[in-house]
């Protein structure tokens, strides 16, 4: 078996048309639909047993919920309240082999300070807590991934973190977990499943089940032997084969369900809305990097519903998330002024110096698929998964949280394959994805790499982060093209080049998958990436072969929909703020009807 060589991870333009006509003329093990993470690890699991693999995601993957999370790998410390042990051990062990093994170069560890105000009870009560989490995260092992937690007083806590408020705290806990760039780490899912011969394709919107004896003969109980699916970048129908279907479609779970008719699952996903705030490193006085052994803390705060994170991501912070239901569009969910003002509320209780709105640089929101329990509140509701077969020939997967993606794939490649001969068991859990190879030995080398680029160090130590040992490859990129090691205007900590790799590596096709998800222009800018768009079209347009109007069209939908999101977070409810995000289409969407209207 291959191993997933450079070429074959490739998500090039010519291997998005090689794996579309392939695709219409071979029957695969194993379809899965949905390129979110759970999806991705799906396509991965089951291609590296060796089977042929078909992956469709009807967006950009990672366009929904796994770009859009908190961007942590972590146990979840909450759950331990809930006595949800199983759980929180499984992700834990998630959390060390991505650490060490699957991704180390977009998964690392991070502290946080758990801040106590109440002086006795609470630090019994949290230390019991986090320790019980370093238990069971295997923390007390001689080779750690991560390090124990410790306790601190109040002295020492706003020395490690001098924004908080005296009087809010009695002293905190120190603890570990780990960030993840989760779009980078669905897409490196995706390339590496593609390294192992899957054919992945994105603008590929799934429209109905391929049920035996379609066309007359099906009934509820007919297998399902494929699906259609429309080409959004062409406006074409087209249809696949396959022995088994996984369904890995998060808060889209509902809609398979309706495409079953009456063989619908009892199964049932409920949405939940998190809105999380970007503000630059300056709105809040964290603590120096030497506190924490080179890296800033973070800080996890109770509110009355749940919990609130304040995480150093590059030269900003995250400050999330909401917890609250949504029943609007799912594609698009919009955050509102009460979103913001909640937040904004939450976290200046214990800040020295507000956050002002005028200070935020980004603003995003994502939806949670739970699985559907007998409580109306959705931070209460389960972040287990389920795998479920409603016909045969279909699986369906849903729940779960991110950390857990590789074990819900597992679960479901396991449900999926149970009738096929001699498949071997899942591989995943040893596996490096793509740039985590020879992480050990570039890790420690921008220096080296930025003086043979001619390129700064900390611009190399970047797309360290953010492609691995893969960097070579963008930096071979730029030596070809010495324009292309130039800054992005607007967005210094990108680089063109990476817009190059996005499309000629990683598989975009618009410009709104460059801004939001291959980088974070869209969120770490006070512009959203505006200011950028035309640059990032351009170069984007010598790769795709776009003409001055399909250029222009893309620059012009990527502003109306950063001006519909402004308007949307001015509303001050869902319903408002949903109304106003969706002045903006979707470009697939406009891309496809204008293709049909050519032909």
């Amino acid at each position: 078996m291959h191993t997933g060589t450079t070429d074959r991870t490739l998500l090039s333009p010519a291997r998005r048309r090689a794996d579309r006509a392939r695709l219409e003329r071979e029957v695969v093990d194993v379809l899965v639909i949905g390129g979110g993470v759970t999806g991705a690890g799906a396509a991965l699991d089951a291609a590296s047993r060796g089977l042929t693999v078909a992956l469709l995601e009807a967006r950009d993957f990672a366009a929904g919920t796994s770009s859009r999370s908190s961007k942590l790998i972590h146990g979840g410390l909450r759950y331990l309240e809930q006595f949800a042990f199983p759980l929180v051990h499984e992700a834990l062990q998630e959390r060390a082999r991505l650490v060490q093994t699957i991704a180390p170069h977009l998964v690392r560890p991070l502290p946080f300070l758990l801040p106590l105000t109440a002086p006795v009870w609470q630090r019994a009560y949290f230390g019991a807590g986090v320790a019980l989490y370093d238990v069971l995260g295997a923390a007390f092992t001689a080779h750690r991934p991560i390090p124990r937690h410790r306790h601190l007083s109040r002295t020492a806590t706003l020395a490690a973190f001098p924004g908080l408020r005296r009087d809010a705290v009695h002293g905190a806990i120190r603890y570990w977990d780990a960030q993840v760039d989760d779009a980078r780490h669905t897409l490196a899912v995706v390339r590496t499943a593609a390294g192992y011969g899957a054919r992945v394709l994105s603008s590929a919107r799934v429209t109905g089940l391929l049920r035996e004896g379609d066309g007359g003969a099906g009934g509820e109980d007919a297998a399902v032997v494929g699906v259609h699916a429309a080409d959004l970048t062409d406006g074409s129908s087209f249809t696949v084969r396959a022995r088994s279907v996984i369904a890995a479609t998060g808060v889209w779970s509902d809609d398979i369900g309706t495409m079953l008719g009456d063989a619908a699952p009892s199964l049932r996903v409920r949405a939940s809305k998190g809105v999380h705030l970007v503000v630059p490193r300056s709105a809040i006085d964290g603590g120096s990097l030497a506190a924490a052994g080179g890296t800033p803390d973070g800080l996890i705060l109770r509110t009355p519903t749940s919990v609130l994170f304040v995480i150093p991501w590059g030269e900003e912070w995250i400050v999330g998330t909401t917890d609250t239901p949504w029943k609007l569009d799912r594609d698009h969910p919009a955050a509102s002024s009460a979103d913001i003002a909640y937040l904004l509320d939450q976290v200046n209780r214990v800040l020295t110096r507000p956050v002002t709105t005028d200070q935020i640089l980004g603003v995003y929101a994502g939806l949670r698929p739970l699985l559907a329990g007998e409580s109306d509140e959705t931070s209460r509701l389960s972040r287990e998964h389920a795998v479920v077969t409603p016909v045969p020939g279909l699986v369906l997967v849903a729940g779960g949280k991110y950390t857990t993606y590789r074990v819900m794939a597992e679960d479901a490649v396991d449900a999926a394959v149970e009738g096929l001969p001699g498949v071997p068991p899942s591989r995943t859990a040893h596996l490096p994805l793509v740039g985590a190879h020879r992480w050990t030995e570039v890790r420690d080398g921008a220096v080296a790499l930025a003086a043979g680029a001619g390129l700064p160090e900390d611009a190399v130590e970047r797309l360290l982060h953010r492609h691995g040992d893969r960097t070579v490859d963008v930096l071979a990129l730029a030596a070809a093209d010495p324009e292309l090691a130039e800054p992005l205007p607007g967005a210094p900590d990108y680089l063109a080049v990476e817009v190059v790799h996005a499309v000629t590596a990683e598989g975009a096709l618009h410009l709104d998958d460059v801004l939001t998800r291959r980088t974070r222009i869209s969120i770490e800018t006070a512009h959203r990436g505006v200011e950028t768009a035309p640059r990032v079209a351009d170069l984007m347009a010598r790769e795709l072969g776009w003409d001055e109007e399909r250029t222009g069209r893309e620059v012009a939908h990527y502003t109306a929909r950063v001006d519909a999101e402004r308007e949307s977070q001015r509303m001050p409810d869902d319903r408002t703020a949903d109304a106003a995000r969706l002045g903006a289409p979707d470009v697939r969407a406009g891309v496809a009807r204008a293709a049909w209207a050519g032909r």
